[in-house]
């Protein structure tokens, strides 16, 4: 009986850890500043309590417009806190009577809602290398090299001379006198062979 009693003190802070927690109720904060609830977007769960609280110099305050449930808070001034807690899942959209274009919204999940985890990181991909492509750029063209000026004398043909030019030396090549003159020496010549060519008496 000792034995059983002392396994059962043993085992029962075990079975306690074991046992199912009830969920904590959490407090969430919003703040009415510059005109604006922020945040704009609020989870809660079943049970959990949020508090506005005004920075703003005007008054405001809490209404809902709507959701599973109504809630509206007293004119809240500067400084001043407001608490509501929700207990009924579902989105409640709420605004300022006096300022309507104040709005958000919150959304209540049932206590035992899992949260979601977030989304797993996506897998680094190994960098791939890319071949290096060298390119060899094309060289310029040579610039053209002046040609120098021949210090020859230019050379002309005889169809560069002038038809005047032509005649004047061909004038001058076949003058009558000396024609004649050479004629005169080709028979004197001429006559001085024939003579010594005679046979004597």
């Amino acid at each position: 009986m000792r034995a059983a009693l002392a396994l059962g003190l043993l085992l029962a802070p075990g079975v306690a850890l074991l046992a199912p927690q009830p969920a904590v109720a959490a407090t969430q904060h919003v703040m009415m500043e510059r005109y604006a609830y922020s945040p704009a977007t609020l989870t809660v769960r079943a049970g959990d309590s949020v508090t506005w609280t005004n920075h703003d110099e005007a008054a405001h305050d809490v209404v809902t417009s709507s959701g599973p449930a109504s809630f509206r808070s007293p004119l809240l001034q500067t400084n001043q806190s407001w608490t509501f807690t929700f207990t009924v899942p579902g989105t409640y959209a709420y605004y300022c009577s006096v300022h309507p274009d104040m709005r958000a919204q919150v959304v209540g999940l049932a206590a035992d809602t899992p949260t979601a985890a977030p989304p797993p990181a996506p897998a680094q991909q190994p960098a791939t290398r890319r071949p290096i492509v060298t390119t060899t750029a094309a060289a310029p063209p040579a610039a053209p090299v002046p040609a120098q000026p021949s210090k020859d004398p230019p050379i002309t043909s005889t169809a560069d001379v002038p038809a005047q030019a032509s005649a004047a030396v061909v004038g001058e090549r076949l003058d009558p006198m000396l024609i004649v003159a050479g004629i005169v020496a080709a028979v004197a010549v001429l006559c001085l062979l024939l003579i010594g060519a005679r046979p004597e008496p």
